[in-house]
């Protein structure tokens, strides 16, 4: 059990810079199975997940190590199509190994993903879309096994809704299956984009990647290697602006997309902080002596609407608004794990399942909290930055998942906060 122990009061000050996407690196990683050429990822930094991601490539068999802040993958001839357990358990991004090693083995078979307990993700649409292109699919008590009997084809397939996942997973797939793909319905995030340039880098023929139709035009033989860097994580910057908005201060986001998560942005300046964004960079100031503005509305959806991974965070800014307010997230049914932490910490708060309500004119006080799962632990640290007195937060490894050292880049920032 680590402890994270912040100091509330102190307002933030100075710029900080995301690294790159948890969320992008995570299938690049997967996809590099597919090339038959040497890659580097830059700039990838130390998450549990993608350390993860490292011992699952090793134990089918492949290549990858860390290079300074870089990650290289070298292609190896033969993998090995079984998942461990352990890994598959340990993090809901194992299903991308679904594609490419149905395309490079022949036979996957793959455990129950894991992740956290945000509700019922299930893959459905990830099998479908590949059963389609011809997988063979098969369920034993414990697993999902995938076979193929040549190679994969292209299809016209839509997802009944807008999945990440899987349209990673089908653009995998269909990069290197035979004939044309056409994914209807696709999710539109900058992380499908970026899997998708990164794909296009290695020889790849994908078009529309960003819209809801993407053409994807197999190619015979394998993908080549390339050199990427990813896309700027635009959750951690989420969260950075997050953390000025609960403590106050005056900070300067570099190195980010400020279009990535714009929708944040204009949350945040109708609760009254001052958001200057140009190209690069965000700042981000509040003045800590006046209230932030309650009363919001806010409705997590898909992109381009406010991100799901934001929902917590903007929950924790709204504690101690002026007014009441709502946020409801329309993708996962347990996104308010943390609502328990926010009540310990004197806010008022109710939480029915995609929907917590917030009183708001909350005084925070510090107290023992647990951080439930990756994003609702961020948002327990942020809104202890506002709190009077010591707030410990109790984490099982759920916050290191998603920042490499939250406690340290807040502290780099001016405010009270370490791994205790």
């Amino acid at each position: 059990m680590e402890i994270i122990e912040v100091r509330g009061g102190r307002t933030l000050a100075g710029s900080i810079a995301p690294p790159a996407a948890k969320n992008s690196v995570l299938p690049l990683l997967a996809a590099t199975l597919l090339c038959g050429e040497p890659c580097r990822l830059r700039g990838v930094p130390r998450l549990t997940d993608v350390d993860t991601s490292l011992a699952l490539l090793g134990a089918v068999g492949a290549k990858a190590a860390r290079w300074g802040r870089d990650i290289l993958t070298s292609p190896v001839p033969l993998l090995c199509g079984d998942i461990p357990p352990r890994l598959a358990g340990a993090m809901r991004s194992s299903v991308f190994y679904f594609a490419p090693l149905l395309v490079r083995v022949g036979q996957v078979r793959m455990p129950m993903p894991g992740g956290c307990r945000l509700g019922p993700r299930p893959v459905d649409i990830h099998l479908d879309g590949l059963a389609a292109m011809g997988a063979q699919i098969e369920f034993a008590a414990d697993a999902v096994v995938l076979r193929r009997a040549g190679r994969l084809h292209g299809a016209d397939f839509t997802l009944r809704l807008p999945s990440v996942g899987a349209t990673e997973t089908l653009l995998m797939a269909a990069a290197c299956a035979q004939g044309t793909t056409v994914l209807r319905g696709a999710a539109c995030e900058p992380e499908v984009e970026d899997l998708a340039a990164f794909l296009n880098a290695c020889g790849a023929r994908i078009t529309g990647a960003g819209t809801p139709v993407v053409v994807i035009h197999g190619r015979a033989g394998g993908l080549d290697g390339c050199t990427f860097t990813p896309v700027p994580d635009r959750i951690a910057a989420a969260t950075y602006a997050a953390a000025v908005a609960s403590a106050g201060g005056d900070v300067t986001i570099r190195r980010c997309r400020p279009g990535h998560f714009a929708t944040f942005l204009d949350f945040l300046r109708a609760a009254g902080c001052q958001v200057n964004a140009g190209p690069g960079a965000v700042r981000v100031c509040r003045d800590p002596h006046a209230p932030l503005k309650g009363g919001q509305e806010v409705f997590a959806a898909a992109w381009p609407g406010f991100a799901t991974d934001t929902a917590p965070l903007a929950a924790a800014v709204l504690l101690t608004a002026d007014a009441p307010s709502r946020v409801y997230d329309g993708l996962f049914q347990n996104r308010f794990a943390c609502a328990a932490g926010f009540a310990a910490l004197g806010a008022q708060v109710q939480a029915n399942g995609r929907e917590l309500r917030i009183g708001g004119g909350a005084r925070l006080a510090g107290t023992v909290v647990t951080a439930p799962d990756l994003r609702g632990g961020a948002a327990l640290v942020v809104a202890a930055l506002a709190a009077r007195g010591k707030t410990c937060v109790l984490d099982e490894g759920h916050i290191r998942r998603g920042y490499q050292a939250l406690p340290d880049e807040l502290a780099g920032l001016g405010a009270a906060c370490r791994m205790a």
